[in-house]
């Protein structure tokens, strides 16, 4: 199945919902699918560094395991390609711990036969997100003074993935 857009999941304004049931077993959600992000640090982690870049969101939203990888995988291969592994530290903060569900709806006739309607509307789980908070920071990179409009470019297309805007901050 397709990914659904993210103009559905995005908006923050209720906490999320959760399965309650009297039996514990009953509450964990089964079949969850895993994180799409695969690493979140990358470069090198052991030197220190001059600049600090802070890619931060401007409003309370919640975004995708997807677009948090493709935005990692975007920065990072634009720094990668222009400067040395060993020159700069990339690092992604948010988890996606939160699981997004699909209940899906049938659209056609006589569909009471094989649907059961909202009796049991919980959703099937379709992916994960992160849940974030105004100004929170999403991505940081620490480079040195010479290599800083390449870091900013770099946190520049990442921020085109995210639903959305975003500023970078630097000390």
């Amino acid at each position: 199945m397709a990914l659904r857009p993210a103009k559905i999941y995005r908006n923050f304004t209720r906490r999320p919902f959760t399965r309650t049931a009297q039996k514990q077993k009953k509450a964990f959600i089964t079949g969850a699918p895993g994180s799409r992000i695969t690493l979140f640090e990358m470069g090198n982690k052991k030197d220190t560094f001059e600049k600090t870049l802070k890619l931060k969101i401007s409003k309370d939203c919640i975004i995708r395991s997807n677009a948090l990888e493709a935005a990692r995988i975007a920065s990072n291969s634009y720094i990668k390609n222009k400067i040395d592994v060993m020159s700069y530290y990339l690092k992604v903060h948010p988890y996606p711990h939160h699981i997004l569900r699909y209940h899906p709806l049938a659209g056609v006739a006589q569909a009471d036969r094989y649907y059961s309607g909202m009796s049991h509307a919980f959703g099937r789980p379709t992916g994960r997100a992160a849940r974030c908070r105004k100004g929170q920071e999403i991505i940081t990179v620490r480079i040195n003074e010479a290599n800083v409009k390449i870091a900013k470019e770099a946190l520049k297309r990442a921020s085109m993935k995210f639903s959305v805007s975003s500023k970078i901050s630097i000390e």
